[in-house]
């Protein structure tokens, strides 16, 4: 698959939104959680395609909603700390080139150990890694 610039930037964008304060490990992690729906063939009707297509469907990531205080950044409207972004800019090439293994056993969703309650698709799925501040799983049904 080709992954255009937009691709890139805008999987960086993603990775600050959900994962900035998580540091390196945790934004690999949930960067391969979204190349894992882009590379997932069966789902692209509802993920989107390619990497902006997936990180920007609707419901899938909660920093591209428009009522998120993480929305004005992404947008552009506001602007990410220089320092910040190049570092999930790294990250995005790093797994969009696959130049680092996949932490997280193929996981497809995660959520943040922050929320009131877990997800109800997460009790029918498995859980693949726990890092940080993120639960990743596979097989959500």
């Amino acid at each position: 698959m080709t992954v255009t610039e937009k691709d890139r930037d805008i999987l960086a964008r993603t990775l600050w939104g959900e994962a900035r304060g998580e540091g390196l490990a945790g934004q690999i992690a949930v960067a391969w959680a979204i190349r894992n729906r882009v590379d997932d063939g069966k789902l692209k009707s509802w993920w989107g395609e390619g990497y902006s297509g997936v990180c920007q469907a609707p419901y899938q990531f909660s920093c591209w909603n428009k009522n998120d205080p993480n929305y004005a950044y992404l947008s552009g409207a506001m602007a990410i700390p220089f320092r910040e972004l190049a570092q999930c800019r790294g990250v995005a090439d790093q797994v969009t080139d696959g130049r680092v293994p996949d932490p997280t056993g193929g996981a497809t969703h995660y959520y943040a150990i922050a929320m009131p309650k877990a997800p109800a698709w997460a009790a029918k799925a498995r859980q693949t890694l726990k890092l940080g501040g993120h639960v990743f799983f596979k097989g959500v049904p």
